[in-house]
């Protein structure tokens, strides 16, 4: 981790749960973070359905509560989709873009993660914005410059939020990078970050994603500019997801 860098972890509950599901996971999330003082900062994000009643539950609470996305208009006619204002008004503290889900499905590219970006700040929400590699282009010794380029591409002049460097082959799939790769990648985006933003750059924290679980998160988090986890599937189990921030120690 980064020396005087409070990790993050942060769960991407993606496009599960009843309201009822998500409020007892939300409830058993907080309880959990309540009874014990964690060494790393929570944060939940639920589908949009859900973000208003979740975020009022956890007002004063220890955990935060953010989006999955957001429009890059802050209002008008685009149907189906949030603006950054209004996940902000609801009591929606952060919200994750550019995830490779979001890139994949919905074909968004670097200059809408930055638009994107650029309203997440000017409504008061911290973006946690995504990168990360395809399997392809990792075994053709392009991880690097790929991430290199998304940083560049994807984050405004000004940037102050949160990066999540997130192998797209390692997402949902049990598969890990090796420690060493993580460092490696995480370092490059450090060394980007500080170049561009300066000490602001050199404090940004940068989460690991792609099956980060409680088996594995001691070592990942232990590593150099690893600030924290961006958490899929293990953050639908509180008992997992409370596991992965206690390993942030």
């Amino acid at each position: 981790m980064t020396p005087g860098v409070r990790p993050l972890i942060a769960g991407n509950w993606k496009m599960h749960g009843t309201l009822r599901e998500a409020a007892a996971l939300a409830e058993a999330v907080r309880a959990g973070a309540v009874a014990e003082a964690l060494p790393a900062e929570l944060l939940v994000c639920p589908p949009f359905l859900h973000v208003q009643v979740l975020a009022a539950a956890m007002l004063g609470q220890p955990v935060a509560v953010g989006a999955q996305d957001c429009h890059a208009a802050a209002k008008g006619a685009h149907t189906g989709d949030i603006a950054a204002p209004m996940l902000r008004d609801v009591g929606a503290t952060y919200v994750i873009l550019g995830h490779s889900e979001r890139r994949a499905d919905h074909g968004e590219t670097d200059a809408v993660v930055r638009a994107k970006t650029v309203a997440a700040l000017a409504a008061g929400l911290v973006p946690v914005v995504c990168v990360g590699e395809t399997e392809a282009e990792r075994l053709a010794g392009q991880a690097e410059a790929v991430v290199s380029r998304q940083l560049a591409d994807s984050l405004p002049d000004g940037f102050a939020g949160v990066v999540a460097y997130e192998p797209v082959w390692a997402i949902g799939t049990g598969r890990t990078p090796t420690e060493a790769d993580i460092a490696a990648i995480h370092g490059t985006i450090r060394a980007a970050l500080a170049a561009r933003f300066g000490e602001a750059g050199a404090r940004t924290r940068i989460l690991y994603g792609g099956s980060m679980k409680p088996g594995n998160a001691k070592g990942i988090l232990a590593l150099p500019n690893v600030d924290g986890g961006l958490v899929g599937g293990a953050s639908l189990v509180a008992a997992d997801f409370l596991a992965i921030a206690r390993a942030a120690a």
